[in-house]
């Protein structure tokens, strides 16, 4: 005896039709952009990942149609412009906020406070990973690396950086952000929204005044091992510890005290970071062996 689709509980379902393609006017301005990013690649497919970005800056996200765009200047198939698509996260697959806000919860990070930061901003927020705020400006997200070892917990914002964050400079952060103050990044140039960073990311420049400039290089935590590699050795000091208890000092010697600047790592003097802040514990809540 045999059962039917049905009665196994199995829905067969209509083909998905062909997604819609841009209106002309909007064709015609992604193609010349298309154009000039294509021109870059000796292979016309190895223009694909910019042209993603590209299409995200158009919508905020990566559509059917956009994929479908990248297919047809590139000569390929839907099916191999959406295998790149799904695999990259930087591509998102649904409408975004204005700002992606992404919490490290690496292992440094997270021991650091990632952890008790993503989990607030879910409260705060009132959203989970992954989703936007009901106004559209806010998505948060948790990232598993931000490549900022030297500055943990670190929150990004559109990739720019946020250093040294606490559950309280991030809530801020976020209702900055929600409110349209004017927010500074820690490290790089000023922010703008998640369709700007995109088109940037396709390879195209930023042409906000003096935000080039404002780009700058590493901290100076992350530039220690080359200064070391070039011989640049900095001078001996001593580090206080974080409680300011006592500590031996050189005999003979004058011992350099440095500026906050001048600290090779951001760990190496008191922050204001999870870590220093007793009403959020970096570490563990339970006993050993609860």
């Amino acid at each position: 005896m045999t059962t039917s689709s049905s009665e196994r509980g199995v829905s067969l379902g209509m083909p998905e039709l062909p997604a819609p393609v841009y209106p002309d006017d909007v064709r015609e301005r992604l193609e010349r952009d298309a154009r000039e990013v294509i021109a870059r690649y000796p292979d016309s497919r190895s223009a694909l990942l910019p042209l993603l970005h590209l299409v995200q800056s158009e919508e905020g996200h990566v559509t059917r149609t956009g994929m479908r765009f990248c297919a047809e200047v590139l000569g390929l198939t839907t099916a191999e412009v959406t295998a790149v698509a799904t695999f990259y996260t930087m591509y998102r697959r649904k409408p975004s906020g204005d700002y992606q806000v992404g919490v490290c919860t690496n292992t440094l990070c997270a021991v650091m406070g990632g952890d008790a930061i993503f989990e607030e901003l879910q409260e705060h927020l009132g959203v989970g990973n992954g989703e936007t705020t009901g106004d559209g400006k806010v998505t948060l997200e948790h990232i598993e690396c931000n490549a900022a070892c030297d500055f943990a917990p670190v929150v990004m914002v559109n990739w720019e950086f946020f250093d040294n964050q606490t559950p309280a400079s991030a809530k801020r952060l976020v209702d900055d952000l929600r409110a349209g103050r004017d927010v500074e990044p820690t490290r790089g140039a000023r922010l703008c929204t998640f369709k700007e960073t995109a088109r940037i990311l396709a390879g195209f420049p930023d042409e906000r005044p003096g935000a080039v400039e404002e780009s700058g290089g590493a901290g100076p935590a992350s530039l220690v091992g080359l200064r070391l590699a070039r011989g640049e050795a900095a001078p001996a000091r001593v580090v206080h510890p974080r409680d300011g208890g006592p500590h031996d000092e050189p005999q003979g010697k004058t011992v350099h005290q440095p500026s906050p600047a001048e600290h090779l790592s951001s760990h190496d003097a008191p922050q204001e970071s999870s870590a220093s802040d007793p009403a959020h514990p970096a570490g563990p809540v339970a006993e050993e062996g609860e």
